[in-house]
């Protein structure tokens, strides 16, 4: 083994261990000695590439920070007589810890980012949901409709490095049929651009649609661009289209996987008395926004405002707007909250569309505790959790495409509450429950959600 690397790996652990000062001003947690990592250090020690802190011993026990593991890989990395062997060892060190050695900024700024030049990662997941619906068909009388769902999903999400600044990301879903042991969909969701610089962001492509009211009006996929500026107050425009079924108004339904039914001229309350047919539009909707947000950290006041205006002719229905005149909405936002830790939170958001009469409002009020709140990502490590309550509205003709898959329905209102939990790294558990009542006519809705997350 080369002394050179053997006296840079060293020379790191000790610098690390011994820069107290920076380290407290890069809080990275501590990898503890069951990490996959120790394996592979324990390795390069065994191969005579670590050979101690000066008294001949490997303290492969001690739980270090990822500051100082970071370190190590650095000066690794640097070397360019390493053998194969060694190098697949660090190379898979640098991928694990490549926000760390991100972090560090001048102090590894001529090393390379990755070992690879594509970022492989995603998860697989399992999902079960149970739904509970009285049935619109039957003029919401007591005959309910009652679902129990199964969904298995492999989720690809490559991350394409093009130079310092711009990544190519992509998200392709399989899903598996558990009921007939079968793929079910094979589907390319999403795929952008990204370009990354100081106080300034740029994506160009189909990508995520998840703005600052968080998810009471979106969250989906949509074609366009999107530009965000500012650092503590940040300022995002978008400009795009959206899939025709992504900006109708939807109903509760419990038969559906995500609760929906699109198309709301099956609601016989409001359809009774019309020849209105129901919507099945396939031409996408033009759409532009804006958002601005303040966050000035782990604690204190946050905030911001949005502003969403989309076209299409499918707006002109007798539930969306009395006189069925109109082919636009135009949706206001305001969102606000307090955190009073990095773990404690209260925060709310409210939505109005000002071209809608009915169900033309949306709104949230929530507290969660703890760091894993909706569930986990490949940074998760073992024993985070969350916990949070509150109560939501989605109404139907301003949620157009919110995060409904999981908790409330569009068109009801009710209590809300769920949990998460990693018993291993990068292994999330995670439960959700609603229990409220239509918006609109007599019917009660309820929803058990379940789900297990491993990130890859």
């Amino acid at each position: 083994m080369k002394k050179s690397l053997i006296s840079a790996i060293t020379t790191a652990l000790v610098v690390g261990a011994a820069s107290t000062t920076f380290a407290a001003a890069n809080p990275f947690s501590d990898v503890s000695s069951d990490h996959w990592a120790y394996d592979a250090v324990t390795q390069l020690a065994a191969d005579g590439v670590i050979e101690g802190y000066g008294d001949g011993t490997y303290r492969g026990q001690r739980n270090i920070t990822r500051y100082e593991m970071a370190q190590m890989i650095a000066k690794a990395m640097a070397k360019g007589d390493v053998g194969a062997t060694d190098k697949a060892l660090i190379d898979r060190l640098a991928a694990e810890f490549s926000d760390e050695l991100n972090s560090l900024g001048v102090r590894v700024s001529n090393l390379e980012k990755h070992a690879d030049m594509v970022k492989w990662q995603g998860k697989i997941e399992y999902t079960y949901k149970s739904h509970r619906t009285d049935d619109v068909s039957k003029g919401y009388k007591d005959g309910s409709v009652k679902v129990n769902q199964n969904d298995w999903i492999f989720r690809f999400e490559p991350v394409m490095e093009v130079n310092d600044h711009w990544t190519l990301r992509s998200r392709i879903d399989a899903h598996v049929d558990m009921a007939n042991d079968a793929s079910s969909s094979f589907q390319i969701v999403r795929g952008w651009a990204q370009g990354d610089y100081k106080n300034f962001q740029v994506k160009l492509g189909r990508q995520p649609l998840y703005t600052n009211e968080d998810g009471i009006v979106w969250d989906t996929e949509y074609t366009g661009g999107e530009i965000t500026f500012g650092n503590k107050l940040k300022g995002t425009i978008y400009a795009g289209r959206l899939a025709a079924d992504k900006a109708i108004g939807s109903i509760r339904n419990a038969g559906s996987w995500n609760g929906r039914q699109d198309g709301i001229s099956a609601d016989p309350i409001w359809y009774a008395a019309t020849a209105r047919p129901y919507v099945t539009s396939s031409d996408p909707t033009s759409f532009v926004a804006f958002n601005l947000q303040y966050a000035p950290g782990d604690k204190g006041l946050f905030g911001g405002l949005g502003y969403y205006h989309l076209k299409d002719d499918d707006f002109k229905t007798v539930y969306y707007n009395k006189d069925g005149n109109t082919d636009s909405a135009d949706i206001w936002t305001l969102n606000a909250g307090y955190k009073f830790s990095k773990k404690a939170q209260l925060w709310g958001s409210y939505a109005k569309n000002a071209k809608a009469d009915y169900e033309n409002n949306s709104w949230q009020l929530l507290f969660k505790y703890g760091t894993l709140y909706g569930g986990g990502n490949q940074q998760t490590k073992k024993g985070e959790w969350a916990a949070w309550a509150g109560y939501k509205r989605l109404g139907s003709n301003t949620s157009l495409c919110a995060i409904n898959w999981d908790d409330a329905y569009a068109g009801t209102q009710g209590f809300v509450c769920g949990a998460s939990y990693a018993p291993l790294d990068r292994i999330v558990v995670l439960g959700k429950y609603f229990n409220g009542k239509y918006i609109e006519g007599p019917g009660k809705a309820q929803r058990l959600f379940a789900r297990v997350e491993w990130f890859y």
